[in-house]
């Protein structure tokens, strides 16, 4: 059985804390705009680590992932100062489009309830309430 809290996701952890104070610190691109780093999921050899993020104004997700992935060498080279791990994992960013889909689904979940309202019958119960079934 795993341990609760695997070295992978302490080191995922870091990096994510690390990568936000970089980016907001030390990317000064107005092509990527405000990034928020949203997860990151390291290799188990540590070898590899996908960056989720998402962000507010710049040129789009698309201009935004290849920005930071031309910044990973930076910005790999300055979490190998803030790691104490013999290697720096090497990093790809990801745009998250799970805020995106959640929007997206909660408009849908909205619309449905708004047609159900507008249903004949809407709010009426199937079972008459004051009959229990016992005589």
């Amino acid at each position: 059985m795993p341990r609760e809290f695997s070295r992978g996701r302490r080191v995922a952890d870091l990096i994510q804390e690390e990568l936000a104070r970089l980016l907001s610190t030390e990317i000064k691109d107005p092509r990527i705009g405000m990034v928020t780093i949203n997860d990151v999921k390291v290799s188990r050899d540590l070898a590899w680590a996908d960056v989720y993020f998402t962000m507010m104004g710049g040129d789009g997700p698309e201009a935004a992932e290849e920005e930071l992935g031309h910044a990973a060498g930076f910005l790999r080279s300055e979490l190998a100062r803030a790691l104490s791990t013999r290697t720096t994992p090497r990093l790809r960013f990801h745009y998250d489009h799970s805020i995106e889909y959640g929007d997206h689904m909660s408009r849908k979940i909205a619309e449905a309830i708004s047609a159900d309202k507008k249903h004949p019958g809407y709010g009426e119960s199937d079972t008459d309430e004051g009959n229990t079934g016992k005589s």
